[in-house]
């Protein structure tokens, strides 16, 4: 099942929670009939709060509303912050909501990793921005750098009928679904064109991951990759410095203050293979990069939940949109150049460590450890990942409520 380059859409860059969150609130409060939301974070402070409210004034008022959150990203939200919402009509699910083991958690890999936001068909969000104060920029020297697009269009369409494919109790969808299969190829490249493209573990494992190497290979002038957790297969990599030997000039953009320190350690496994290759590397110092983002050229561009990482491309539920759009690939572009030229460091080979056969054991047996580990993970029998539904806390009567209380104090009221 694909769906197929839209046209006509308007589409509209968001930056940092500052920019998404007034935009999301905004639109839940204008809902008219059904809210659909997924993510993978939803913490329990301000910012979970503001998104609470919304919602809960919006299914006061009659939307439908269904919510979808990652077993092991949201595992701590109260009863009583659920409840609420559940007492009002909200449908909330839970992807894989597995016990702890010895106070760990065991659904470690198959995460539900989408942040998406679709209502009334009318508008949708898709992107890489959680649902936590940590994505406010004056959230302090922790706050993430991250993208997401608020669309509006024929693609809004895609988006709902992929929603509810995947949720449970919509088979009528699922049928729409497949009659609406068309081909992915834009054969007539215009404006403001946009394509839903997701990985999961059936059917679509490698979508977003060919997108970027097809981008690749069909560049002419510029890339420029924003990746919070890069490290990407040969292929990727190939790709990348095939693109800078032919004249490309590749820009990549990763973690300088990483959330992980993993994460530097990782990327900088493969500083030296880019940087022989002409690849231009960039390490954000400010502050944590969260971003998914991608341009080619002045046409291209690509802002989703997938990091080009192991979990993403091997294990992890991922959604981006494809957008075909001269003046959204400038509008990212100005914002990612201003990124790099005031709060990045570019890295030179002095930052490589010094060429050994030791440092060069190293690095193999590293890299390939860490990028096969999850996919291995993958091809392991395991269990297979299920929706979990939280109902409704149970609602006592005014007259059962007296004689608790009756019971608990022996004063009757």
């Amino acid at each position: 099942m694909k769906c197929g380059w839209r046209e006509g859409n308007q589409i509209e860059l968001l930056e940092n929670g500052d920019q998404y969150y007034p935009a999301v609130f905004s639109a839940i409060a204008k809902a008219e009939s059904k809210i659909i939301l997924e993510t993978f974070i939803w913490f329990e402070d301000s910012v979970g709060w503001q998104l609470h409210e919304a919602l809960l004034t919006a299914a006061r008022r009659g939307v439908s509303i269904e919510v979808l959150l990652d077993g092991y990203g949201s595992p701590d939200l109260s009863d009583r912050f659920v409840g609420e919402l559940t007492t009002a009509g909200v449908v909330f699910r839970y992807y894989d909501p597995r016990p702890r083991l010895f106070g760990l958690r065991t659904n470690l890999f198959r995460r539900m990793h989408r942040k998406i936001v679709v209502i009334d068909a009318a508008v949708a969000f898709v992107g890489g921005i959680n649902y936590s104060a940590e994505h406010m920029s004056d959230y302090g020297p922790e706050a993430k750098q991250d993208y997401a697009v608020r669309v509006e269009g024929p693609v809004v369409q895609d988006i709902l009928q992929f929603e509810l494919d995947n949720l449970p109790g919509h088979a009528e969808a699922r049928h729409f679904w497949r009659r609406r299969h068309r081909a992915e190829e834009n054969r007539t490249p215009g404006e403001a064109q946009t394509l839903f493209v997701w990985r999961d573990n059936h059917e679509h494992r490698d979508d977003i991951e060919r997108h970027y190497l097809k981008m690749l290979a069909n560049a002419r002038h510029e890339v420029i990759i924003a990746n919070a957790y890069f490290f990407p297969g040969y292929r990727l990599l190939h790709a990348m410095r095939n693109a800078a030997r032919r004249g490309v000039r590749v820009k990549l953009v990763v973690q300088g203050e990483p959330d992980m320190p993993i994460v530097k350690v990782g990327a900088r496994l493969l500083y030296r293979y880019l940087l022989k290759g002409g690849v231009q590397i960039f390490e954000y110092k400010r502050r944590p990069l969260h971003g998914k983002v991608a341009l080619m050229d002045d046409h291209w561009a690509t802002v989703g939940s997938s990091n080009l990482d192991p979990l993403s491309l091997s294990l992890n539920l991922e959604a981006n949109l494809i957008i075909h759009d001269r003046a959204f690939n400038q509008t990212l572009r100005d914002n990612l150049n201003a990124l790099i030229q005031q709060d990045c460091l570019r890295v030179d080979s002095a930052m490589v460590p010094n060429r050994s056969w030791w440092n060069l054991g190293k690095s193999v047996l590293a890299f390939h450890f860490l990028r096969h580990f999850p996919a291995m993970v993958g091809w392991l029998p395991a269990h297979t990942p299920k929706l979990a539904q939280v109902d409704p806390p149970v609602q006592t009567t005014l007259e059962t409520q007296d004689r608790i209380d009756t019971e608990n104090t022996g004063v009757k009221p």
